[in-house]
């Protein structure tokens, strides 16, 4: 059994998406950011960063495991699934996990900052965090036009990418013209086990198109990001 400790972020679906994919019982642990959980002594004693999600393998003597590459590594091996067991395959896979990771996860996450949290509109940083993440997007749709997913099957790579990119509006990036990533988008949506990934621990409400919920659901960002 996996205990899972999360919350409904990007992050924490890549580890819950790779949970249903891979078909492994887990126990959900909700995470509250707002209240600090992830600050409290039992959360910082299993990932000292003090950031969601982390697992348990109550089967490996309580293992614990956090980063969220880590985590899908991890998951991945245990199971021999959504990696290739190859040298160049597994090389492969953990390249566009290493993109997401060090790309599209931290420019997403800026633009979400600058362009959604901060009070004041700092429009050159905003331009900086889109502009960047929106190049990246069009490394994936190259990619996603020579190849149905990103490492050829699909992997960790896809779900990691997935669960930043399904977010694009939210970051204020446009995402016209890229076909190929409309395609693996779509495709990735589609699959029962992701569908279900995003709606852990709590299902979201789409809070894009709704001006006063996405004003309130920024501020508590603001109030997390201050601690």
């Amino acid at each position: 059994m996996i205990d899972l400790y999360t919350a409904g972020t990007p992050n924490g679906w890549k580890a819950s998406v790779t949970l249903e994919e891979l078909e492994l019982p887990y126990a959900v642990h909700a995470i509250d950011l707002g209240k600090g959980d992830q600050k409290t002594e039992s959360f910082l004693a299993m990932n000292p960063n003090g950031r969601i999600p982390v697992i348990v393998d109550r089967d490996e003597e309580d293992f614990a495991v956090f980063e969220t590459g880590a985590i899908m590594i991890y998951l991945a091996e245990k199971t021999h699934r959504l990696m290739p067991g190859d040298v160049k395959g597994r090389s492969k896979v953990i390249q566009w996990l290493m993109f997401q990771m060090g790309g599209i996860g931290p420019m997403m996450g800026q633009a979400n900052v600058f362009f959604r949290y901060f009070p004041e509109k700092i429009q050159p940083a905003i331009d900086r965090y889109q502009h960047e993440t929106r190049r990246l997007f069009e490394v994936l749709d190259r990619r996603l036009g020579e190849s149905e997913w990103l490492a050829d099957d699909f992997s960790i790579a896809d779900i990691a990418n997935w669960c930043w990119v399904r977010t694009y509006k939210w970051s204020g990036v446009s995402a016209d013209g890229l076909d190929n990533l409309k395609r693996w988008r779509d495709a990735i949506r589609m699959r029962p086990a992701c569908q279900r990934g995003i709606e852990v621990p709590v299902k979201l409400e789409n809070i894009i198109d709704d001006e006063k919920a996405a004003k309130e659901f920024s501020k508590g960002v603001q109030n997390i990001l201050q601690t």
